[in-house]
């Protein structure tokens, strides 16, 4: 299926919708509410949106119309789900590695990876590898390539990929602002790109421990609040 080139909001619900299938399946399809407050959300987010209710609800529209999202009847509150997956004709591994590049921004391999572990479980980099060059080289009829692999960046030690549902990719300008986080920081575009990671997935793991913490809580019958209050 042909596409016409999706705008960064219409990416961020899309691939916010199928994130949360996978990492909060119980809430899963989503309220408009659940799901601005999951494009909004300041973690594993690049960048950060502050959209509202009203352009998430435009965005939902506009990727209703192309099949993209379907909204779910039978509940007093409408709620969406995304269909990403059916219409690109793409395996879970690769709807899920599509997720993250139109979530964080350009990755390398080994980022993705590690950042996909919620969504699907790639057994090793080389696998990740095999997915994104199935994306990079689908043909004109198939809809045409979903993913591309970009230049090194200088002092960098692995490429980085990234999605073209949003339109061809803008080499130069993401060279220019990944040298110029780096100088700013002090370190070198690797360790910035591996600090990052660090950062997300310990992010990640703490979201993830709180949530235990809360079910573990509620399971022995003591208000997860009460500490906090005191």
């Amino acid at each position: 299926m042909n596409l016409r080139r999706l705008t960064p909001l219409e990416l961020r619900v899309l691939g916010t919708l199928a994130e949360k299938q996978h990492t909060v399946p119980d809430s899963y399809p989503l309220s408009l509410n659940t799901l601005t407050l999951g494009c909004n959300q300041k973690t594993a987010r690049e960048p950060v949106m502050n959209a509202s209710e009203d352009e998430v609800r435009e965005a939902l529209d506009a990727l209703r119309a192309l099949s993209l999202v379907v909204e779910v009847s039978g509940s007093r509150v409408s709620r969406y789900e995304h269909n990403l997956g059916r219409v690109l004709a793409l395996p879970a591994a690769s709807v899920a590695l599509l997720t993250l590049l139109c979530l964080r921004g350009p990755q390398t391999s080994a980022e993705l990876r590690s950042h996909a572990e919620r969504l699907h479980r790639f057994a090793d980099i080389s696998s990740v590898d095999g997915f994104l060059e199935e994306l990079a080289a689908r043909s004109p009829e198939r809809g045409g390539p979903l993913a591309v692999k970009l230049p090194r960046a200088p002092g960098a030690r692995e490429a980085r990929w990234a999605q073209l549902l949003g339109g061809p990719v803008d080499v130069a300008a993401l060279a220019a602002a990944s040298a110029t986080a780096a100088q700013a920081s002090g370190v070198s575009i690797a360790e910035l790109s591996s600090l990052k990671a660090e950062i997300d997935r310990q992010r990640e793991e703490l979201a993830a421990l709180r949530s235990l913490v809360h079910r573990l809580a509620i399971g022995l019958g003591v208000d997860p609040q009460a500490g906090d209050a005191a």
